[in-house]
């Protein structure tokens, strides 16, 4: 399946306000294991809290989604990171912990911000708009709208994904990235946990495990 090198534009995301969730009543997707935690630990992609806990229900915030695709992706070693180029972002001082990476991501526009110059690092982040900010960051397949809708068909909840986002989630489905609960349910509205994202990160750190073990054909005579 051939991907573009060229990145679709999602359409900025409608403003709303920073967003309080009781995880108690967020639907959870299927379980992650924990040696999936480990791998994506193992990698430094993400970290224990300083309890030596993970925390799988916790909800991703920007902030903390911002920074994880820099390691992932490496985004700090782009050539659109490294412009001297400061882009404003009003609620994002030079001493927020995560200042670096959400400068990186929005010069890489792998994330946007908000109308008014706002990005809310603190906002939680749902499914679908983690999805398709991972798929950014990994690539957009360009399908076609017809083989777009014949993937997703299958979901039950197929219906409740945004417009902007159903192409970037079938390509993380195509790539079986993506958790899905119980009833083979995606649950693109619900918040993106800490489990989810770590479920969605080993299954990529495995897939460029193969690639890179997969041996490379000689040249033709």
């Amino acid at each position: 399946m051939r991907k573009f090198v060229g990145i679709i534009s999602l359409l900025t995301l409608l403003q709303y306000s920073p967003v309080s969730v009781n995880a108690q009543s967020v639907q959870t997707s299927s379980d992650i294991t924990s040696s999936q935690i480990q791998q994506v630990i193992a990698a430094k992609w993400m970290t224990n809290f300083n309890n030596g806990n993970f925390y799988p229900e916790r909800i991703i915030t920007r902030a903390e989604l911002a920074s994880i695709l820099v390691k992932v992706f490496r985004l700090d070693k782009r050539d659109a990171a490294k412009s001297e180029k400061v882009i404003i972002a009003q609620d994002v001082p030079t001493s927020h912990p995560a200042y670096q990476d959400i400068q990186t991501v929005l010069k890489t526009d792998i994330m946007k911000g908000y109308r008014g110059n706002m990005f809310f690092p603190n906002q939680r982040v749902t499914r679908a708009e983690a999805l398709a900010i991972f798929a950014q960051g990994y690539g957009v397949f360009q399908f076609p709208d017809d083989t777009v809708d014949e993937i997703l068909r299958e979901y039950p909840d197929a219906d409740t994904i945004p417009t902007w986002a159903r192409k970037a989630i079938a390509t993380v489905l195509t790539e079986e990235f993506v958790n899905t609960d119980t009833e083979g349910r995606i649950l693109p509205l619900q918040p993106m946990t800490r489990g989810d994202l770590a479920y969605v990160l080993s299954k990529y750190l495995q897939r460029q495990q193969v690639q890179s073990e997969t041996p490379e054909a000689p040249p033709a005579p």
